[in-house]
């Protein structure tokens, strides 16, 4: 069915999830950052943070019920900024609406309940997107140009350590959702990985089958996982390593991508792409072994001043809403990087390979035995909607 535009108006906002990153999105679009999108709605259910949405945004409406906020014609959109289970109910529910919906990372917790999701923005035509922010890096976008346009070759191995993503152990004190199987779904690779495996599968390609091993609770006091290792192949036959915690400090951010016509590494805010003037298959098999190694020039290329991914990706959704920009991140597209962490959990849990997707249905059983085994959380401290906004924001930037 055809997009129908908002033409010459403002595309009005709610935000469902007034925490730590629903704040963030409600000022950006509040304080007028954002072309052709005004905030009307804000919903939480804790009763202080709706006094604070009140006390920063006057004038607004401000609910504790989502139902409500959908049944009050006061918004055409929806931001969707809750706990990681409800992303797929308040988003299927939104459409229904006739909302637009851009829905924080993860797009749900599981793939099945990703697929409902999805199935229900099909049957609309309504614009829905998801916050993949890192999209918007000139670094990740050259990398991926580079590697559609076979400019290293056929691909052999990649490998990225994502180290940085430190959290203490107040992070995960600060909400009763927070790092548990129930109120979260799972731990780095479901909260702050999905940005990685995303870029990981949106340069290179989805794996095909992995190994991983996700230890729970290794440098924090939670159920969930804080470090991971992940082990796979793309269908070409390269190799993956994906390493991440939230456990270590300093980290490194390194992605490496090796080719037959080279490798490119992205670290420390510059992509460094080496050159080589033979392909390395060529040169093994039809060289002499006398005749040294192929010459390898280096290029190299610094990050964009730009870092605002946040406001990058709220104003492409405008955009799409307004005029139908084609979308940084399309909402459908969500689906891929769970897909390799639902794959990845699996296999940690089941101690083997496994080929990607694993079946929703097998998957979705396994979760749901952790959730009924798991215990009741400690006690939650202060939410932490005392930071500052724009240091939150950094958070969920590119870290080097």
């Amino acid at each position: 069915m055809g997009k129908e535009f908002h033409i010459g108006k403002a595309v009005r906002v709610g935000i469902i999830g007034y925490g730590n990153i629903g704040s963030v999105h409600a000022k950006w679009i509040g304080d007028g950052n954002v072309r052709g999108l005004r905030l009307t709605a804000v919903c939480d259910c804790d009763e202080e943070k709706r006094r604070l949405a009140r006390q920063h945004h006057p004038g607004v409406l401000v609910t504790a019920s989502w139902e409500e906020l959908l049944t009050q014609s006061v918004t055409d959109a929806v931001v969707i900024a809750t706990p990681h289970f409800l992303h797929p109910q308040i988003g299927i529910a939104a459409f229904g609406a006739k909302q637009h919906v851009l829905t924080e990372k993860p797009i749900a917790v599981s793939v099945s309940e990703a697929e409902r999701l999805i199935a229900a923005a099909g049957k609309t035509d309504r614009v829905f997107a998801i916050m993949f922010n890192q999209r918007t890096n000139s670094l990740f976008q050259k990398a991926r140009d580079l590697v559609a346009e076979g400019k290293l070759g056929e691909l052999k191995r990649v490998v990225w350590i994502i180290t940085n993503w430190y959290r203490p152990q107040s992070y995960y004190d600060s909400g009763g959702w927070r790092a548990t199987w129930a109120g979260e779904g799972g731990g780095v690779l479901l909260n702050q990985a999905p940005h990685n495996l995303d870029l990981l599968q949106w340069i290179c390609g989805m794996p095909v089958s992995l190994a991983a091993h996700c230890e729970v609770g290794k440098y924090h006091d939670i159920e969930v996982e804080d470090t991971a290792e992940i082990f796979g192949e793309l269908s070409n036959g390269a190799r993956v390593a994906f390493l991440t915690t939230t456990g270590e400090y300093p980290g490194t951010n390194r992605l490496e991508i090796s080719g037959g016509l080279g490798k490119l590494v992205i670290e420390e805010g510059r992509l460094r792409w080496w050159k080589s003037q033979v392909p390395e298959r060529e040169y093994c098999f039809h060289s002499d072994a006398y005749d040294g190694l192929p010459k390898v020039t280096l290029e190299e290329f610094g990050e964009g001043t730009d870092s605002s991914g946040h406001g990058i990706i709220l104003q492409n959704f405008a955009d799409a809403i307004l005029s139908g920009t084609p979308l940084i991140a399309r909402g459908e597209e969500g689906v891929r990087e769970l897909m390799i962490s639902n794959a990845a959990y699996y296999s940690s849990w089941k101690g083997r390979e496994v080929t990607v997707p694993v079946d929703p249905d097998t998957f979705d059983e396994a979760l749901a035995q952790r959730i009924q085994s798991a215990g009741p959380k400690g006690a939650v401290r202060k939410d932490m909607l005392n930071f500052s906004q724009t240091e939150y924001q950094k958070k969920w930037q590119v870290n080097w």
